[in-house]
């Protein structure tokens, strides 16, 4: 079942499936974050409308309304002959959901809402009674106070009668089930607002935790548009492209007097290898260059002995650094801001974390990171985005010479050779860098997976040899990775994540064993496609024709696949098997980003503005 979202710049979402359900425990009319961008509080629910007329009551539920998009998610519901159209939006950066309500009708009719609220982190489920809600009535509405936090949520809706009901309900969470995660819930129905109306009418039901009880909802609802439109004349770009776009918008976030990039919806907060992947997609092709500055220099703030964290948890925001790949990510998107920005007063400024995070990967550092005696870089198990734990045990636990680790390891070193060079310092960079590629060719007598180990194992890791701007592998190979990920990997959404004929395969996320064990060995990856686009039109030269193929047999297929309703989100994974299904998050960020920046610069051939230039720079 199709699930939307809207989101507000904190993390704060609301989202239901497109028949306007709860499906997940993570589902809600206002999901709050209260420590942007985490700490997710689930206040609201649902809400549920009937409309009375000839004697005759109809619940929208019994209704199967139309869903579309157009900026915003709506639904479309008709009622013999009374027309509603129900649209969602969130005011930026303000923990607030109004639902704009368009009724055509032309016999009087009454309208009743019925909100159905909670006070809970979005992790866990209430139990009944649990949890008590204190009332408090104004002219435009009611104000509800939870017992188990300090927060008030009003409720506005102009014109109307409420009549307070406050019982509990039970709700099962059939999604939550599948994951085998808590999905027995309760929440209560606190009351209900009566509306009563003659002919056309638009109006909006509020939900927010803010204190301006007296603002103007149509005047937000178009500052929303426009800002909407602000973010697709800002980015330039051809109206294919629009969807993507607006959804690049969910995953930008503030984060204290910065900016973040959150992994996914509903449940990822920022981690640092998604946002830093994610970035360019997001950030850089939109034109978003502060965002991308901020994000970056938010990252860099919490750079510890040359380490980046992986995540920030979402109930108490702490910094857990246990990634070997996103300080190396890091010095790479440092570099792709700097082909769209000539932002050399910003290089000046990070110049001393990317050295920091050299030296510590050169002299070791935390997680048994470090360089080996053959030069290259080796860590402890689960730390490449192949992270998985359960337990004690690592699905795939790919320690010590991980190959996409010596992929960005390489392209690393050269990145600070040549902005050494720019910035007129001592390049201590470029000599290693000979070294590593010596003898890393020396060892990739075969396409492994770990190099030390000499594992075989078919995954897309290697496809980040040939994607990177500097290529530790001779082209003969490149073009050898490409091929062979094509034909064993390639899928209509992504790169499976393990080859089907390997034993370990797990063709579906769900099954009779743990999930965990399938998400990277066969699960497949939307977010994977981009750099092997890039990887595949590279080996082409950049040549119209296969830029044209790959557009119509890598991105095409799966656009036709979401259809003409689709949102521009794009979730975290799916089946590695026919009919591919969806699973995890429904939006992800590197999943959106990696399809729209592979579509733009790689198939489009759209370059960075100050490509060329920083090229010339650094004498190339």
């Amino acid at each position: 079942m199709r699930e939307w979202i809207v989101t507000n710049g904190l993390g704060s979402y609301a989202s239901l499936t497109h028949s306007n359900d709860n499906i997940r425990k993570f589902h809600g009319l206002l999901v709050a974050s209260l420590t942007p961008p985490t700490r997710r509080w689930m206040f609201v629910s649902n809400v549920y409308d009937r409309i009375t007329f000839e004697n005759k009551v109809h619940d929208l539920r019994d209704y199967k309304g139309r869903f579309v998009f157009d900026v915003f998610p709506s639904l479309l519901y008709d009622m013999e002959g009374v027309k509603l159209k129900k649209t969602i939006f969130m005011e930026y950066q303000k923990n607030t959901t109004s639902v704009k309500y368009e009724i055509k009708t032309d016999k009087p009719i009454s309208v009743i809402h019925s909100p159905v609220i909670n006070s809970r982190h979005f992790y866990d489920t209430t139990e009944q009674g649990s949890i008590s809600f204190k009332q408090d009535f104004f002219e435009h509405g009611v104000r509800i106070k939870p017992s188990n936090i300090d927060k008030t949520l009003k409720i506005i809706l102009r014109d109307s009668i409420y009549k307070p009901a406050n019982y509990w309900a039970e709700f099962h969470y059939k999604k939550d089930r599948e994951r085998n995660d808590s999905w027995i819930d309760n929440s209560v129905h606190i009351g209900e607002l009566h509306k009563t109306i003659k002919s056309f009418s638009e109006y909006y039901l509020i939900f927010t935790l803010e204190n301006n009880v007296d603002s103007n909802p149509s005047e937000i609802y178009l500052h929303e548009i426009q800002r909407k439109k602000r973010l697709l004349e800002r980015a330039d770009l051809p109206s294919k492209f629009e969807k993507l776009v607006l959804s690049t918008d969910n995953f930008v976030v503030k984060k204290g007097i910065k900016k973040s990039i959150v992994a996914g919806y509903h449940w990822f907060g920022d981690w640092s290898r998604d946002a830093l992947i994610s970035l360019p997609g997001i950030a850089l092709v939109t034109k978003r260059f502060d965002d991308a500055k901020q994000t970056l220099l938010s990252f860099g703030e919490y750079c510890k002995n040359g380490l980046l964290p992986n995540a920030f948890m979402d109930r108490d925001a702490k910094a857990v650094y246990n990634t070997v790949d996103a300080s190396l990510w890091f010095v790479d998107r440092v570099y792709q801001y700097l082909k769209y920005t000539n932002d050399l007063n910003f290089l000046e400024e990070v110049w001393r974390i990317l050295h920091s995070i050299i030296d510590s990967y050169k002299n070791g550092t935390e997680n048994d990171i470090h360089m080996d005696d053959d030069f290259l870089i080796s860590h402890a198990e689960g730390l490449t985005w192949m992270d998985v734990k359960i337990g004690d045990y690592y699905p795939t636990p790919r320690s010590k010479e991980a190959v996409e680790i010596q992929a960005l390891w390489y392209n690393a070193l050269r990145i600070m050779g040549n902005l050494a060079n720019i910035l007129n310092k001592e390049d201590t960079y470029s000599d290693l860098a000979e070294k590593v590629k010596k003898s890393f060719n020396k060892q990739f007598e075969k396409q492994y997976d770990v190099i030390d180990a000499k594992d075989l194992s078919f995954r897309p890791n290697q496809i980040f040899l040939v994607s990177l701007d500097f290529s530790v592998v001779d082209k003969g190979l490149q073009e050898k990775i490409v091929n062979d990920v094509q034909k064993n990997l390639l899928t209509i959404f992504g790169l499976r994540t393990l080859s089907s004929d390997d034993p370990r395969y797990k063709g579906t996320y769900l099954g009779d064993y743990n999930r965990d064990i399938a998400y990277h060995n066969g699960t497949v990856w939307p977010w994977l496609m981009g750099p092997f686009i890039k990887a595949f039109v590279k080996t082409k030269n950049h040549e119209l024709a296969w830029r044209e193929f790959a557009f119509q047999n890598f991105l095409k297929p799966m656009f036709d696949a979401f259809g003409d309703n689709w949102d521009g989100s794009i979730c975290e994974i799916f089946d590695g098997d026919p009919p591919h299904l969806p699973r995890g998050c429904i939006t992800q960020a590197w999943s959106v980003a990696e399809i729209l920046r592979s579509w733009i610069e790689d198939i489009e051939n759209i370059s960075p503005k100050y490509e060329n230039i920083l090229l010339h720079k650094i004498g190339v």
